[in-house]
C-alpha cells in the first residue's frame, strides 16, 4: 500500500507545484529541502526504532523554488507527457490509465524523429500499432492536437483518491 502514497509539494509561497512519492518527500525532508505541512492520519512510516506519520503535504524552504512558477524547464518524462496530454490517446481520444499507455514518436526515429516534447504523444496500444513505423500521412492518421512544450502541467487529473489534507491547498 505504501508504494502508492503520494505527497503534494508546495512552493515556498504555498503554491501547489507537483506530487511525489512518499519516499521522495521523506528524502527531501531529511535533507532539509522541505518542511512537512500536513501528515496522513492513518499512514505510518516505521524505522527500526521509531514510527511517524507519513507526510501528505510538504513545502520547499527558501526562495530558490519560487523560480518554478516563472519558467523553470519542465522535465521530459512519461508521467509529464501523460499529464500534458490529459491522459488521452492523441489519435482517438480514448481515456488511458497510466499502466495502459504507450508513447508514440510522431515522426518515427527511423525517419529522423527525436525524443522531444514536440515529437512524443500519448497513444493507446491500438493506435500506436496502427501507426507503426510510419509518418502520420503514411498511416492516414491525424493528431488531436499538436504536441508542444507545456508552460505548466496539472498536478493531478480529477479528484479521485485526493487526500483531504490537499484540498485547502488546491482550491483558490
Amino acid at each position: 500500500m505504501m508504494e502508492h502514497v503520494t505527497v503534494l509539494v508546495l512552493s515556498s509561497g504555498y503554491e501547489p507545484l507537483t506530487q511525489v512519492s512518499w519516499k521522495k518527500a521523506v528524502s527531501m525532508w531529511t535533507s532539509g529541502r522541505v518542511e512537512v505541512v500536513e501528515e496522513y492520519d492513518n499512514i505510518f512510516i516505521r524505522t527500526v526504532d521509531k514510527a511517524f506519520k507519513a507526510p501528505s503535504v510538504v513545502r520547499f524552504l527558501g526562495k530558490v523554488y519560487r523560480r518554478f512558477k516563472y519558467g523553470v524547464k519542465l522535465r521530459f518524462s512519461r508521467n509529464n507527457i501523460y499529464l500534458r496530454d490529459g491522459g488521452r490517446c492523441q489519435y482517438c481520444l480514448n481515456k488511458l490509465s497510466k499502466d495502459k499507455i504507450t508513447l508514440d514518436h510522431v515522426v518515427p526515429v527511423s525517419k529522423g524523429g527525436k525524443k522531444t516534447w514536440e515529437n512524443i504523444v500519448l497513444s493507446c496500444m491500438t493506435c500506436n500499432q496502427k501507426k507503426g513505423n510510419r509518418t502520420l500521412e503514411q498511416a492516414n492518421m491525424k493528431l488531436i492536437k499538436i504536441p508542444k512544450i507545456p508552460s505548466s502541467l496539472p498536478i493531478f487529473l480529477g479528484t479521485s483518491g485526493l487526500s483531504a489534507g490537499w484540498l485547502k491547498w488546491m482550491v483558490d
